[in-house]
């Protein structure tokens, strides 16, 4: 009959056990299986339960007069051997201590498992701004958007130049030039000063401008025959580059204003790039690119190029210099090409070249980072934010519905605007703010530092 029961309460265990088994998770081993009752001899020090069960109890039981200072010592003997436990009995084990795979000792204070960790940049994909261009040209070899140095953003649509002020918001009307006096308006370039704008036009005149009291200061011309449809600034130097191919140096201070004349283009000029040091960039509807050095200038002779580069397949019209790299040069090639390369200034030699997949219109670096920013036609009108040099897309910035032919940059280097064929001006936040540098901590001073000392 025991037997009985006993078999009975075994079976009513086993059902009463069993929907418990589906909700608690399977314990890893039998060790780990333990009854809070029953001490875990594993996790005991039997050493220490001795000690405490015989020598331990003396020094409690018959107190000794001891000095302070033996007292003291016997308080961090025990704290050294850990004997201020209370507890004999143990009835679970210790977490395991975690491993380090690498000591912390064998880290110096540069190894970058100590640097902290860099966020990623948020890069907003819609433009934090939207203004209407209506009768912008829609024409991939004239450039018709600049932001000077005054914050000051000139567009040029049609035949009228107008002026946007960045900093309030307000709107201005520069000029306005028929085509019966030469427009509509094929180009427009501040310089340095943010004051000046030179305007290029259909006529292959170039008219200087002074925005602060609206009046126009001259008026370039005789160099070219046709359209001037690039310009580019080097201090008092206006070069500009003209559907005749020519590329010509100006110095507006001067009433002689043509200094040199630069000769290898056969068609259109469409991209001009001053170099922070004395190299000028030009692309044209040829599908050549040129690198001229103004140190071998002479006005005698027609100017000979520094180097004359074929790589690209189509128009060269997108250039940008490298704010980091004095020598790195980026080209944009139009729709039969699509290419971005990147070329030495020094040897000509071209580092590298990727496929956009669409039509290359212009090229802007970041003055914060390592990265570039391209504007795009047919498919997707889209601007894209390239890792340098890795050329790892971080971003396609959507929003045009037409092809992205201008691009200019403000002059903190933060926002970018974009003017395209749909007839809209875009800004964008893509560079962000650039990170406040911390002051370098100051040197701690060795004590008597101002002693000389005697060697």
């Amino acid at each position: 009959m025991d037997e009985g029961s006993m078999g009975s309460s075994h079976k009513r265990r086993a059902l009463w056990l069993g929907p418990l088994q589906e909700q608690v998770p399977k314990r890893k081993s039998n060790r780990e299986n333990l009854d809070r009752f029953i001490p875990n001899r594993a996790a005991m020090d039997f050493d220490y339960a001795h000690y405490m069960l015989t020598d331990g109890r003396k020094g409690k039981e018959n107190p000794a007069v001891i000095s302070p200072s033996r007292e003291a010592y016997q308080k961090k003997l025990v704290e050294a051997f850990n004997m201020n436990r209370t507890r004999i009995l143990v009835f679970k084990n210790k977490p395991s201590t975690p491993i380090d795979p690498i000591p912390q000792e064998f880290l110096s204070p540069s190894s970058p498992q100590t640097k902290p960790v860099k966020h990623r940049r948020h890069i907003p994909q819609s433009s934090e701004r939207t203004l209407d261009a209506p009768d912008i040209l829609d024409d991939f070899y004239l450039n018709l958007l600049d932001w000077g140095s005054s914050n000051v953003l000139a567009i040029a649509l049609r035949s009228t130049v107008y002026l946007w002020d960045a900093t309030n918001g307000s709107t201005s009307e520069l000029v306005t030039i028929d085509d019966d006096d030469g427009g509509p308006v094929t180009s427009v370039s501040w310089a340095p000063d943010g004051r000046h704008i030179a305007i290029g036009l259909n006529n292959s005149h170039v008219q200087i401008w002074d925005y602060t009291v609206n009046r126009q200061l001259r008026t370039l011309s005789g160099g070219h025959r046709q359209r001037v449809g690039s310009l580019a600034w080097n201090n008092h130097i206006l070069t500009t580059g003209g559907m005749d191919g020519k590329v010509i140096n100006n110095d507006v201070r001067v009433r002689s204003h043509i200094v040199e004349t630069y000769r290898g283009h056969h068609l259109e000029v469409c991209g001009l790039k001053w170099s922070a040091s004395v190299q000028l960039a030009s692309g044209g509807n040829d599908n050549l690119l040129y690198i001229w050095d103004k140190t071998m200038a002479s006005s005698s002779a027609p100017r000979q190029w520094l180097h004359r580069l074929e790589g690209h397949t189509a128009a060269v019209k997108a250039l940008a210099w490298c704010p980091f790299q004095g020598n790195l040069l980026a080209s944009g090639g139009g729709g039969g090409d699509q290419c971005i390369k990147f070329w030495n200034a020094h040897t000509g030699a071209c580092l590298n070249s990727i496929n956009t997949g669409s039509q290359v219109c212009s090229l802007l670096w970041n003055k914060n980072e390592r990265e570039l920013l391209s504007s795009h036609g047919f498919t997707q009108n889209q601007l894209t934010l390239w890792k340098y040099p890795s050329m790892v897309k971080m971003a396609e910035l959507t929003g045009h519905t037409s092809r992205v032919l201008f691009m200019t940059q403000s002059p903190d280097g933060c926002k970018v605007a974009s003017a395209a064929a749909d007839e809209t001006l875009r800004f964008w936040n893509v560079f962000g703010t650039p990170e406040v540098a911390k002051p370098a901590p100051k040197a701690k001073l060795e004590p008597f530092a101002h002693v000389s000392r005697i060697r």
